[in-house]
């Protein structure tokens, strides 16, 4: 009776001072042996974030069982005191007492936190050894930890052997893959409903970040036609990712009408809006909608800022970017980070202030990372400043000496100034560090389904079409005045060789498709994962015109709209 007491006692507290009572009490009536007492207190405390009581508890207790053990690396894990978790885990395996499926999802999450992938390894070999690996809740947090620590391969094993899945696991899954394969994404998502799942708003908001990611406007469809049939509503969270959604597949239309379809906005909705704008090129009505947002009452955070000053740098509008990045903090008390500098230092190199760029990554207080040397970098490919590249790229390779990116973007900055002994010296260095550069790939949707070509594809069950149209469009624009741009062909070769080499550009063969399989009227859009080069954007901007065809391209960067011979971006990208 006097442990039911007590217990009953523990429920009513409403604070960490009602325990110590408790606590108190059961040392006086020496209920303190009572291991559920013990176990109980420990618990309410740990659930109290009074982790230092549950701790010296913990030390006084003679006697522990799992419980006991499972609340303490629960507590620890709780308050994101890593350490402390690790350790009283450790402990646990030394005492011989068998961990369980509560103590287990606490560590592993800890590593998922942490992203700590070697010590995860570690405790599924403790999971295997103690015969867990079957455990329906140890197996879907092992995972959740291989997913977040972009082990995606051994997350999708034991994914396949697990017996039973449930809603979380599933979305957990699909939402690991929608950072790195967005089509298998979307694959999942329809084994997942096949199996009978119905999805919930979180597992929604997981596809739709699927479909932003592979930029599929029909998946993108299907999506809102599913959320609208299933009733599920348009809050915060699924509308605002619905508007990037839309507005990565390229169809800012659909994102407004999203974004003016919620009840509830808050500043990330306003943001993402803005930011919309922003990678379509349409910097005047991401200001209009900045100034839109203020006469609501909506003050502007630093994501918000980032979004202004990216649709500054990308329609050339240099000064009302730097007028924003002026006003952050003394009208807003907005802190610029690396961030707002980064977009800042692009915004000034973009316009050719590469001076300005310079004296302003000298003197800015926040500590440098490699996007904004990035940024100066890509500013010194534009115009040609190799000795400022230099720079630029020596501080890049010091922060990330792996990234074979830096290498390749620098080699080209190179190979665009005719120093070729230059770009074989960082090919010689790749090689001995073992990297690849990341090749080019172009995605188009055509009838529900997506295709995907490379440089110089011919895998396409329609390649000779392919290539024919494709040969025939070149001789229309070659008439009009279309000269191949070889000083895009980054390689020491004869000059016909290196127009054979642009031809055949992954984004040309997908246009070319394109323009077999889609019917017109219909625009031809296409997603690109690198930076689409200037003689594609020429081409595209004539086929436009010479074809009659509305082309869409995504790239690395942002959105290019041709039509008539002219381009959103208004050839400043």
């Amino acid at each position: 009776m006097v442990t039911q007491s007590c217990i009953r006692l523990l429920y009513t507290c409403r604070h960490v001072f009602h325990i110590r009572q408790v606590h108190a009490n059961v040392l006086i009536n020496g209920t303190f042996n009572d291991l559920i007492v013990a176990n109980k207190l420990l618990y309410f405390y740990v659930q109290h974030k009074a982790i230092n009581d549950a701790h010296h508890l913990f030390d006084e207790m003679t006697t522990r069982d799992p419980t006991t053990w499972s609340v303490m690396v629960g507590g620890f894990a709780k308050l994101g005191d890593y350490s402390n978790c690790y350790a009283t885990f450790r402990e646990i395996l030394r005492s011989g007492v068998t961990p369980d499926n509560y103590s287990l999802p606490f560590v592993i999450r800890t590593c998922r936190d942490r992203k700590d992938f070697q010590m995860g390894q570690m405790i599924h070999d403790v999971v295997l050894k103690h015969g867990l690996q079957l455990d329906h809740f140890v197996c879907a947090t092992l995972v959740d930890m291989y997913a977040k620590c972009t082990a995606i391969e051994d997350a999708r094993k034991l994914f396949d052997v697990m017996l039973s899945k449930d809603l979380v696991t599933w979305t957990v899954m699909i939402g690991a893959y929608a950072d790195c394969d967005a089509y298998e994404s979307l694959v999942l998502f329809d084994r997942m409903r096949e199996e009978g799942f119905v999805p919930d708003k979180i597992a929604m908001v997981t596809v739709v970040n699927a479909c932003a990611k592979l930029g599929a406007m029909h998946r993108a469809r299907f999506v809102n036609e599913y959320i609208c049939r299933n009733g599920l509503s348009l809050d915060v969270i699924l509308g605002t990712a619905m508007i990037d959604m839309y507005a990565k597949c390229g169809c800012l239309e659909s994102a407004r009408e999203v974004f003016d379809r919620m009840r509830e906005k808050n500043v990330i909705s306003w943001s993402a809006m803005i930011a919309a704008y922003g990678y379509h090129g349409k910097g005047k009505e991401a200001l209009d909608l900045f100034h839109m947002m203020l006469s609501c009452g909506i003050l502007p955070n630093r994501i918000t800022f980032v979004s202004l000053l990216y649709a500054c740098s990308h329609a050339g509008l240099t000064e009302e970017g730097i007028r924003f990045f002026d006003s952050m903090w003394g009208d807003y008390a907005v802190r610029p980070d690396v961030k707002h500098y980064t977009c800042l230092v692009d915004l000034l190199g973009r316009a050719g202030r590469l001076d300005e760029a310079v004296k302003l990554i000298e003197k800015m207080a926040v500590e440098k990372d490699e996007r904004l040397w990035s940024a100066l970098l890509g500013a010194c490919r534009i115009h040609g400043n190799m000795e400022l590249a230099e720079k630029a790229a020596n501080s890049l390779l010091e922060l990330q000496p792996q990234n074979p990116g830096h290498y390749v973007l620098l080699s080209n900055i190179y190979a665009k100034a005719g120093k070729f002994e230059k770009v074989a010296e960082f090919r010689d260095m790749m090689t001995q560090k073992k990297l690849k550069k990341v090749p080019g790939w172009t995605w188009i949707e055509v009838d529900n389904k997506t295709y995907q070509f490379s440089v110089g594809d011919r895998s396409h069950p329609q390649s000779n079409e392919i290539y024919r149209t494709l040969m025939s469009v070149i001789k229309k624009l070659e008439i009009a005045g279309y000269v191949p741009d070889t000083e895009f062909v980054l390689q020491d070769v004869e000059e016909e060789v290196k127009k054979e080499m642009l031809y055949t550009h992954s984004e040309k063969l997908a246009i070319a498709f394109g323009l077999i399989a889609i019917r017109k009227g219909d625009p031809i859009r296409i997603s690109k994962n690198l930076r689409v080069c200037g003689d594609c954007h020429t081409f595209c901007k004539m086929v436009s015109d010479i074809m009659r065809r509305s082309i869409i391209v995504r790239d690395a960067n942002r959105f290019h709209h041709f039509n008539e011979g002219t381009c959103s971006c208004g050839d400043y990208w």
